[in-house]
């Protein structure tokens, strides 16, 4: 979690006994690297602090977000929510704090947030399924289903491409995207579900739209009367 704000790679875990932890795990799994390694997956990991797990056929709750989405001048604002100590409250303030739209919001322009989308959009069925999506003005949700692409290199592949072609059409030169990102396994499908609610209901949340199906940039305004989406 801190990594995704510090932009410091992952060294030694801050978290005190992750490794052994992500090595508890592998065993009991019974995915090693060596089967999981050739096609991209990481199996179980750590990048730092929190266990993180790359297999085939898990549906992913991933963010990523703007390189200035947490700006510097505005510390103050935000140092004190890496003190908090439960996990999921954390993430849940981190998140609640990246709905204040920060940094230049570049995602507001409607022919970035169509690249983003359509990126997104490219691969689903082929490498991965899409299950929900939103594009926020400085983040991105995604629910997706693995398959041949690993979860990191789906997200590497989004980002490299849109980062690209968005500073082509911004005239920009730099850093787009943040380089670490967010990503939560899907335990159930109630699990699923909820989460589903919380990406395409963002906007709302954020007090950008009245109602979920309103925001352009949203697989809410995909989906028919059943629910069910349609791509």
């Amino acid at each position: 979690m801190a990594e995704f704000l510090s932009g410091r790679r992952a060294g030694p875990p801050q978290n005190p006994g992750v490794r052994e932890l992500i090595a508890g795990k592998s065993l009991w799994s019974g995915n090693s690297q060596l089967k999981l390694g050739p096609r991209g997956f990481h199996g179980w990991h750590e990048r730092g602090y929190l266990p993180h797990r790359d297999q085939p056929g898990l549906t992913q709750f991933v963010t990523f977000r703007l390189a200035d989405s947490f700006p510097v001048a505005l510390r103050s604002e935000w140092k004190s929510l890496l003190e908090v100590e439960d996990v999921h409250e954390r993430q849940e303030q981190l998140q609640t704090y990246l709905d204040k739209g920060n940094g230049e919001c570049l995602l507001r322009h409607p022919e970035l947030a169509r690249l983003v989308e359509d990126s997104l959009r490219f691969s689903h069925g082929k490498h991965y399924e899409l299950r929900a999506w939103v594009i926020m003005p400085n983040h991105v949700h995604v629910l997706f289903k693995t398959g041949k692409a690993s979860m990191s290199r789906a997200v590497g592949n989004w980002k490299k491409f849109t980062a690209h072609e968005a500073n082509k059409l911004t005239g920009k030169r730099g850093q787009f995207w943040f380089e670490d990102y967010w990503d939560t396994f899907m335990r159930d499908p109630g699990h699923e579900l909820r989460t589903r609610q919380y990406i395409e209901a963002n906007p709302v949340k954020a007090h950008l739209v009245r109602e979920a199906k309103k925001w352009s940039w949203s697989s809410a305004r995909l989906r028919d009367e059943h629910g069910r989406l349609t791509i």
